[in-house]
């Protein structure tokens, strides 16, 4: 597959996802749905803490809060969580490195090599920032690891983002967990791109280049 064709090809499964969409049962979605709620022609979702609606009737997806429209990865990730929320999909308390999940471990050098790396490298030196970004995302501090903190993506998926600092003898190292049932609430290939984009806006908001290239 060529590179220039990829974002042909996910506004393609974006189009295909919306229509799937519309296919569900939107009262049980709202039962099953930790988070989700109506209002007026939409359901709302927060991701990241942004508020993002569903409209009811055509499935398009649209920032509630934000100037600026959500990207491919995450419409594919609200959909998908829409669409493989198990009915009693809930935690286990258990927090694993990703490719340690059910089904992840082909994705895991993948995984390791584009977000894990790419966060030590990024925040290396930079443990204020890092800081500072995860507070914005409302994320929990941790007393493990240099700096680690739990940061909500959806309110049933939190991910763990942990940074060891390097030095003048070794690199700085990372580790980035989910809950063990986490893939009870979406696909297991969805949880590379919401790293990913923590990923992301942590280094938007510390105003931090990626020290990388991302899956996003």
């Amino acid at each position: 597959m060529k590179s220039e064709n990829i974002p042909n090809n996910y506004e393609k499964w974006c189009m295909e996802w919306k229509e799937r969409f519309l296919t569900l049962d939107q009262e049980k979605l709202l039962l099953r749905i930790p988070g989700l709620h109506a209002e007026g022609d939409y359901l709302v979702i927060l991701y990241f803490l942004h508020r993002y609606g569903i409209h009811r009737k055509t499935g398009e997806i649209v920032s509630l809060d934000s100037p600026w429209e959500p990207t491919l990865f995450t419409r594919l990730n609200i959909y998908t969580l829409l669409w493989y929320c198990k009915e009693n999909a809930h935690h286990q308390g258990e927090w694993m490195p990703f490719r340690n999940l059910k089904d992840a471990s082909p994705f895991g050098p993948a995984f390791q090599r584009t977000i894990t790396d790419v966060f030590a490298r990024t925040f290396s030196g930079r443990l204020s920032e890092l800081d500072t970004a995860c507070l914005a995302l409302g994320g929990v501090k941790l007393p493990h690891s240099d700096m680690g903190y739990q940061i909500p993506a959806f309110q049933c998926i939190h991910v763990q983002f942990l940074l060891w600092d390097g030095d003048d003898e070794f690199p700085a190292q990372a580790n980035i967990l989910f809950d063990k049932n986490a893939v009870d609430f979406i696909h297991v290939e969805s949880l590379v791109s919401i790293a990913s984009e923590g990923l992301t806006l942590m280094s938007k908001i510390a105003k931090v280049p990626l020290a990388g290239n991302t899956f996003s």
